[in-house]
């Protein structure tokens, strides 16, 4: 399997997990108001600090976003790209956010493909201090209850990453949900249907899903040579069968040249490169 060496020193564990209760809302975003503030205030009337959104149709104006880069020092396997500010800012073709708290105050960690006002298509990583809602929309998210997806330095990578940490229950959910976070250089696919396995979950819906992986391969034959993506889940499951557990994820993703793919990824061939954060749902 492909794998690409991290500059510091990893865990033996290689999710990151918290069980707790969650709820889907709807989630409106006002016109005008800048992006960070508007999730922020969402999730806090639907009586939430932390989860996942699902970005479809957004549009932004001011907008910002970073791609996906090689990196000029060792200090990281793969960096970011200069800031692009477009004129006329985008609107989101799909896209996942991650939303939790960094350095004491809400943040965002979203990632999406996007077209934008001259019709160029595009992706990447979304800057959430300089992004505004162009117009109000409502959105689908899912809040979690006695989990927070929090960003923490980490000391494989070398970034500040989110990951999920035991929060107090504001008692707004239910069910049983699960926020987790998958690792470098494990297979994506195999690291969930063998999470599932483990505790007993026969069915699982993936809500939300911002990361990366080390290129890709996808079902249809696809092939992503590019070692550095940000990709964002569109829609996955994992559930029990015949032949055990079998996980199917549809993402969409960027690469450090800019080109732009999508589809159902290998079961066994998508390994993560920096991180990937999701929230499992069991049905």
């Amino acid at each position: 399997m492909r794998r690409i060496e991290q500059p510091g020193t990893g865990t033996p564990e290689r999710i990151q997990w918290v069980e707790c209760r969650g709820r889907a809302f709807s989630l409106t975003l006002p016109g005008g108001v800048p992006m960070l503030e508007a999730v922020r205030s969402g999730f806090a009337a639907a009586g939430f600090v932390s989860g996942v959104v699902m970005l479809d149709g957004l549009k932004l104006a001011p907008f910002a976003y970073v791609m996906p880069a090689l990196s000029k020092t060792p200090e990281h396997a793969a960096f970011y790209s200069e800031t692009f500010r477009p004129e006329r800012g985008a609107r989101i073709e799909v896209g996942a956010m991650t939303f939790g708290q960094r350095d004491g105050a809400p943040f965002f960690h979203a990632h999406a493909l996007w077209v934008e006002g001259d019709g160029k298509r595009s992706g990447g990583h979304i800057l959430p201090d300089e992004t505004t809602v162009a117009e109000t929309i409502t959105l689908q998210a899912t809040g979690l209850d006695g989990a927070a997806f929090t960003a923490e330095p980490d000391s494989e990578t070398h970034f500040k990453l989110f990951g999920p940490v035991a929060a107090v229950s504001g008692g707004a959910g239910d069910g049983r949900f699960f926020a987790l976070r998958v690792k470098p250089n494990v297979d994506f696919c195999g690291a969930l249907e063998a999470f599932c396995a483990e505790r007993g979950i026969r069915e699982a819906v993936i809500r939300g899903g911002v990361g990366s992986t080390i290129g890709a391969r996808f079902v249809d034959g696809g092939v992503v040579e590019n070692f550095a993506t940000e990709v964002a889940i569109t829609e996955g499951r994992i559930a029990s069968g015949t032949g055990g557990f079998e996980a199917a994820i549809e993402v969409a993703l960027v690469d450090y040249s800019g080109a732009l793919a999508s589809g159902r990824l290998v079961r066994g061939d998508n390994p993560v490169l920096m991180t990937f954060e999701l929230v499992l749902e069991a049905v």
